[in-house]
Formats: structure tokens, sequence, C-alpha cells
């Protein structure tokens, strides 16, 4: 697959996906005898992967980190998955936080809606 077919795939640029390579957020892709990238499916996954926990917020750092021990294979399973823990932990925190935020938000728009509804009233009334 080409990198423009992956970029439409996952909706990402090429420079990101260079830039993903390049950082280590994922495994090198093979490259065709032209020298151009020829992702396979494994690579696309890899890219969904990268993409949904940059979403949910993990530093590039830690993702760097969890390719690196992939790579060295299943004597780092359980260091992978304390890393996963570790920051499903703090993506919970996170979200509580946008959660408080949230609520304060819909707290601010009700009072204006009863202040709008009861400025409707006074000066809206028909003679």
């Amino acid at each position: 697959m080409t990198i423009a077919q992956v970029c439409k795939r996952c909706n990402v640029t090429a420079d990101t996906l260079r830039y993903y390579e390049r950082v280590g957020l994922i495994p090198a892709v093979r490259r065709a005898p032209s020298g151009i990238r020829d992702y396979t499916e494994v690579d696309v996954n890899w890219v969904d992967f990268i993409r949904c926990m940059r979403a949910a917020g993990l530093q590039v750092r830690a993702l760097a980190r969890y390719v690196a021990l992939f790579r060295k294979g299943d004597a780092t399973l359980s260091e992978r998955k304390d890393l996963l823990v570790r920051q499903r932990d703090l993506l919970a925190v996170r979200m509580e936080a946008q959660r408080a935020v949230l609520e304060k938000l819909n707290a601010k728009i009700a009072t204006y809606e009863e202040r709008c509804a009861v400025w409707e009233r006074t000066h809206l009334r028909k003679p």
C-alpha cells in the first residue's frame, strides 16, 4: 500500500506517517525496490493503534517505549501491560477532570438560558 493510500485510509498526512516512523512509533516500513514505502496491513494496524493512543492523550515518549518493548518480544508482555495500565489510569484522571469541566459549563449555560428566558418574558411581551 502506498503512503497516499495509508494517508487516506487512516486520515493522516504523509508527514505524520514519516514522523511516526522516524521517532519509532511504528516499526520501520518495508520499502519497494524503487525505495518507496510499501505499507502492509500490519503497518496500517500500527498507525491506527498509534492514532487511537495519541487521541487518548498518550505521549509520544510512552508510545515509543511501548513499540520498543513490543520489538523485544514476549519477554516484555508484563512491562507492556503495565505501561498501558498506567496510561489508562492517567486517562481516567483526565476524563474525570473533563467531566467536571463539562458539568461547570452545563451549569453556566443553564444560568444563561434562565436569564435569557426572563429577559424575553420581560422585554418581548406583546403590548
